[in-house]
């Protein structure tokens, strides 16, 4: 039981899109913070909208319910500096969040492995 996770858990088509093989990291603005759902049916997502001088790209983070629960709050106009892996998502290059750190802040979101934070994490309401 993933306590609410979902597609979120690591076993799942979502969970395993995460490729450790095309980490990168990068460094940017947050341009917008969006919440969005990977497939019908499951809790939403929280993702960031990063503009980089390269590039402006969608950045994934984890379930809202998780993100919303962590001490770290991003913004639009925070810089940002994010690890992470470089996916395809409809159709459009983007990247899911490992780690996301805001001057002496760090949000921890997967391990070395890309295994989600939040798996082990059981729901609080």
């Amino acid at each position: 039981n993933w306590g609410g996770c979902g597609v979120w858990g690591p076993g799942t088509g979502y969970g395993r899109t995460y490729d450790t093989k095309t980490e990168a990291t990068i460094q940017g603005e947050v341009a917008s913070v969006d919440t969005f759902v990977p497939t019908n049916g499951i809790s939403p997502g929280v993702h960031l909208t990063v503009k980089t001088a390269q590039e402006t790209l969608s950045v994934h983070l984890g379930p809202e319910w998780y993100i919303s629960r962590q001490d770290m709050k991003i913004a639009p106009g925070d810089s940002v500096e994010v690890k992470g892996s470089r996916v395809t998502f409809d159709g459009k290059p983007a990247m899911i969040a490992a780690q996301v750190t805001k001057g002496t802040e760090v949000l921890l979101l997967r391990d070395d492995r890309g295994f989600p934070a939040w798996a082990g994490w059981r729901r609080r309401m």
